[in-house]
Protein backbone atom coordinates (compact mmCIF):
# COMPACT_ATOMS: atom_id res chain seq x y z
CA UNK A 1 0.00 0.00 0.00
CA UNK A 2 1.35 3.38 -1.38
CA UNK A 3 0.84 6.66 1.49
CA UNK A 4 0.31 9.95 0.19
CA UNK A 5 3.30 12.13 -1.70
CA UNK A 6 3.80 15.63 -2.32
CA UNK A 7 2.24 17.15 -5.49
CA UNK A 8 -1.14 15.44 -6.23
CA UNK A 9 -2.53 11.99 -5.08
CA UNK A 10 -4.83 10.02 -7.23
CA UNK A 11 -8.02 8.18 -6.34
CA UNK A 12 -11.50 7.81 -6.99
CA UNK A 13 -14.78 7.48 -4.48
CA UNK A 14 -18.16 6.26 -4.84
CA UNK A 15 -20.44 3.54 -6.56
CA UNK A 16 -20.19 2.45 -9.46
CA UNK A 17 -17.72 5.22 -11.10
CA UNK A 18 -14.87 7.36 -9.11
CA UNK A 19 -13.32 10.71 -9.72
CA UNK A 20 -9.80 11.62 -8.47
CA UNK A 21 -8.41 13.31 -5.61
CA UNK A 22 -5.07 15.47 -5.34
CA UNK A 23 -3.23 16.08 -2.56
CA UNK A 24 -0.63 19.14 -1.87
CA UNK A 25 -0.81 22.70 -0.39
CA UNK A 26 -0.09 25.02 2.45
CA UNK A 27 -1.84 26.82 5.36
CA UNK A 28 -3.10 30.19 6.32
CA UNK A 29 -4.93 31.97 8.92
CA UNK A 30 -7.85 34.40 8.86
CA UNK A 31 -10.44 35.73 10.60
CA UNK A 32 -13.14 33.50 12.45
CA UNK A 33 -15.99 32.82 10.48
CA UNK A 34 -18.07 29.54 9.20
CA UNK A 35 -20.67 29.28 6.64
CA UNK A 36 -23.02 27.21 4.70
CA UNK A 37 -23.86 27.30 1.32
CA UNK A 38 -25.18 23.97 0.18
CA UNK A 39 -28.49 22.76 1.13
CA UNK A 40 -29.55 20.50 -1.84
CA UNK A 41 -31.24 17.08 -0.21
CA UNK A 42 -27.98 14.76 0.14
CA UNK A 43 -25.20 17.01 -0.14
CA UNK A 44 -23.43 19.29 2.30
CA UNK A 45 -20.62 22.23 1.76
CA UNK A 46 -18.88 24.34 4.17
CA UNK A 47 -16.68 26.84 4.32
CA UNK A 48 -14.59 27.22 7.96
CA UNK A 49 -11.94 30.11 8.81
CA UNK A 50 -9.79 31.24 11.59
CA UNK A 51 -7.38 32.57 12.39
CA UNK A 52 -5.44 29.46 12.15
CA UNK A 53 -6.76 27.67 9.17
CA UNK A 54 -9.28 28.16 6.06
CA UNK A 55 -10.93 25.11 5.37
CA UNK A 56 -13.34 24.66 2.45
CA UNK A 57 -15.70 20.94 2.52
CA UNK A 58 -18.12 19.98 0.04
CA UNK A 59 -19.89 16.47 -0.16
CA UNK A 60 -22.97 14.12 -1.79
CA UNK A 61 -24.18 11.43 -0.28
CA UNK A 62 -24.35 8.55 -3.15
CA UNK A 63 -20.63 8.64 -4.76
CA UNK A 64 -18.75 10.58 -6.98
CA UNK A 65 -15.41 12.35 -7.90
CA UNK A 66 -12.90 13.18 -4.89
CA UNK A 67 -10.92 16.21 -4.76
CA UNK A 68 -8.34 16.57 -1.62
CA UNK A 69 -5.69 19.16 -0.50
CA UNK A 70 -4.93 19.81 2.62
CA UNK A 71 -0.92 20.06 2.72
CA UNK A 72 -0.33 16.73 4.49
CA UNK A 73 -0.06 13.91 1.71
CA UNK A 74 -1.10 11.15 3.94
CA UNK A 75 -3.87 12.84 5.31
CA UNK A 76 -4.97 13.71 1.77
CA UNK A 77 -4.53 10.00 1.38
CA UNK A 78 -6.84 8.81 4.44
CA UNK A 79 -9.36 11.35 3.11
CA UNK A 80 -9.65 9.85 0.03
CA UNK A 81 -10.25 6.55 1.49
CA UNK A 82 -13.31 8.26 3.14
CA UNK A 83 -14.85 9.40 -0.49
CA UNK A 84 -14.36 5.92 -2.35
CA UNK A 85 -14.69 4.02 0.14
CA UNK A 86 -17.94 5.54 2.35
CA UNK A 87 -19.46 6.32 -1.25
CA UNK A 88 -18.90 10.15 -0.95
CA UNK A 89 -18.02 12.64 -3.80
CA UNK A 90 -15.91 14.85 -1.76
CA UNK A 91 -13.59 18.14 -2.34
CA UNK A 92 -11.81 19.13 0.63
CA UNK A 93 -9.15 22.27 0.22
CA UNK A 94 -7.58 23.53 3.59
CA UNK A 95 -5.05 25.57 4.54
CA UNK A 96 -3.36 25.50 7.48
CA UNK A 97 -0.16 26.48 10.19
CA UNK A 98 1.75 23.64 9.16
CA UNK A 99 4.72 25.57 10.08
CA UNK A 100 3.28 25.45 13.70
CA UNK A 101 1.56 21.80 13.57
CA UNK A 102 -0.59 19.66 11.69
CA UNK A 103 -3.24 19.29 14.37
CA UNK A 104 -4.88 22.66 13.56
CA UNK A 105 -5.40 21.56 9.64
CA UNK A 106 -6.63 18.00 10.58
CA UNK A 107 -8.65 18.63 13.27
CA UNK A 108 -10.89 21.70 11.46
CA UNK A 109 -11.16 19.93 8.65
CA UNK A 110 -12.74 17.16 10.63
CA UNK A 111 -14.98 19.58 12.25
CA UNK A 112 -15.87 21.12 8.24
CA UNK A 113 -16.29 17.73 7.60
CA UNK A 114 -18.83 16.95 10.38
CA UNK A 115 -20.22 19.75 9.74
CA UNK A 116 -21.31 18.95 5.67
CA UNK A 117 -21.87 15.11 6.64
CA UNK A 118 -25.01 16.84 9.21
CA UNK A 119 -26.18 18.65 6.35
CA UNK A 120 -26.47 16.19 3.82
CA UNK A 121 -27.53 13.64 6.00
CA UNK A 122 -30.91 16.07 6.73
CA UNK A 123 -33.49 14.45 9.08
CA UNK A 124 -32.29 10.95 8.33
CA UNK A 125 -35.86 9.83 6.88
CA UNK A 126 -35.37 6.64 4.95
CA UNK A 127 -31.22 6.05 5.94
CA UNK A 128 -30.51 2.43 7.51
CA UNK A 129 -28.87 4.54 10.31
CA UNK A 130 -26.33 2.16 11.68
CA UNK A 131 -23.51 0.70 9.55
CA UNK A 132 -20.54 -1.83 10.85
CA UNK A 133 -17.58 -2.83 9.15
CA UNK A 134 -14.46 -5.07 9.55
CA UNK A 135 -11.66 -4.09 7.04
CA UNK A 136 -8.32 -5.99 6.49
CA UNK A 137 -5.15 -4.53 5.22
CA UNK A 138 -2.51 -7.23 5.38
CA UNK A 139 -1.85 -7.83 8.67
CA UNK A 140 -3.97 -5.31 10.59
CA UNK A 141 -7.52 -5.99 11.03
CA UNK A 142 -9.81 -2.76 12.47
CA UNK A 143 -14.02 -2.99 13.07
CA UNK A 144 -16.14 0.11 12.96
CA UNK A 145 -19.46 0.68 13.86
CA UNK A 146 -21.28 3.78 13.03
CA UNK A 147 -25.17 4.92 14.10
CA UNK A 148 -26.31 8.26 12.76
CA UNK A 149 -28.08 9.19 16.22
CA UNK A 150 -27.76 12.90 16.66
CA UNK A 151 -25.47 12.24 19.56
CA UNK A 152 -21.83 12.94 19.01
CA UNK A 153 -19.87 9.80 20.67
CA UNK A 154 -16.27 8.48 20.23
CA UNK A 155 -14.86 5.11 21.67
CA UNK A 156 -11.45 4.60 20.46
CA UNK A 157 -9.75 1.33 21.12
CA UNK A 158 -6.75 1.85 19.55
CA UNK A 159 -3.07 0.21 20.50
CA UNK A 160 -0.87 1.68 18.02
CA UNK A 161 2.40 -0.05 16.79
CA UNK A 162 5.10 1.31 19.21
CA UNK A 163 7.90 2.84 17.95
CA UNK A 164 7.19 4.90 15.15
CA UNK A 165 4.50 8.27 15.47
CA UNK A 166 4.55 10.03 11.93
CA UNK A 167 3.85 8.78 8.80
CA UNK A 168 5.49 11.56 6.66
CA UNK A 169 4.40 14.55 8.14
CA UNK A 170 1.25 12.85 9.81
CA UNK A 171 1.43 12.34 13.21
CA UNK A 172 -0.94 9.22 13.88
CA UNK A 173 -2.25 10.94 17.15
CA UNK A 174 -4.57 13.03 14.91
CA UNK A 175 -6.47 10.58 14.05
CA UNK A 176 -8.28 10.21 16.97
CA UNK A 177 -9.15 13.88 16.93
CA UNK A 178 -10.11 14.22 13.79
CA UNK A 179 -12.62 11.39 14.51
CA UNK A 180 -13.46 12.93 17.55
CA UNK A 181 -14.10 16.63 15.94
CA UNK A 182 -16.14 14.53 13.08
CA UNK A 183 -18.65 12.88 15.67
CA UNK A 184 -18.72 16.11 17.28
CA UNK A 185 -19.83 18.31 14.37
CA UNK A 186 -21.54 15.19 12.56
CA UNK A 187 -23.34 14.40 15.45
CA UNK A 188 -22.85 10.56 14.99
CA UNK A 189 -21.56 7.77 17.35
CA UNK A 190 -18.67 5.46 16.20
CA UNK A 191 -16.76 2.99 17.90
CA UNK A 192 -13.68 1.82 16.37
CA UNK A 193 -11.81 -1.36 17.69
CA UNK A 194 -8.14 -2.13 16.41
CA UNK A 195 -8.09 -5.97 16.54
CA UNK A 196 -4.69 -6.30 15.84
CA UNK A 197 -1.73 -4.84 13.40
CA UNK A 198 1.78 -4.37 12.53
CA UNK A 199 2.25 -1.95 10.18
CA UNK A 200 1.50 1.40 11.46
CA UNK A 201 0.48 2.71 8.01
CA UNK A 202 -1.77 -0.41 7.66
CA UNK A 203 -3.17 -0.51 10.95
CA UNK A 204 -4.28 4.11 10.53
CA UNK A 205 -5.19 2.89 7.00
CA UNK A 206 -7.68 0.17 8.38
CA UNK A 207 -9.17 2.53 10.55
CA UNK A 208 -10.23 5.09 7.68
CA UNK A 209 -11.16 2.77 5.75
CA UNK A 210 -13.56 0.74 8.26
CA UNK A 211 -15.03 4.13 9.45
CA UNK A 212 -16.13 4.89 6.03
CA UNK A 213 -17.43 1.17 5.17
CA UNK A 214 -19.38 1.50 7.96
CA UNK A 215 -20.80 5.35 7.14
CA UNK A 216 -21.56 3.75 3.55
CA UNK A 217 -23.87 1.22 5.09
CA UNK A 218 -25.23 4.08 7.63
CA UNK A 219 -26.57 5.76 5.06
CA UNK A 220 -27.71 3.18 2.68
CA UNK A 221 -31.51 4.19 2.05
CA UNK A 222 -34.16 1.50 3.03
CA UNK A 223 -37.15 3.78 2.57
CA UNK A 224 -38.99 6.75 3.99
CA UNK A 225 -39.28 6.04 7.74
CA UNK A 226 -37.24 8.17 10.01
CA UNK A 227 -35.38 4.92 11.73
CA UNK A 228 -36.14 5.59 15.58
CA UNK A 229 -39.33 5.35 17.15
CA UNK A 230 -38.69 8.93 19.19
CA UNK A 231 -39.63 10.73 15.83
CA UNK A 232 -36.46 12.44 15.67
CA UNK A 233 -32.84 11.77 15.31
Amino acid sequence: MSGGRSGRYGARAGPPRRGAARAGAGRAGGSQGRGRAGGAPGRGRIARRTKETDVQVSLALGGGEAAVETGLPFFDHMLAQIARHGGLALRVKARGDLEVDAHHTVEDVGIALGEALREALGDKAGLARYGHAVVPLDEALVEAVVDLSGRPHLTFNARLPSGKRFIGAYDVDLTQDFLQALVNHARVCVHVNVRYGRNLHHVVEAIFKSVARALRAATVREGTALPSTKGVL
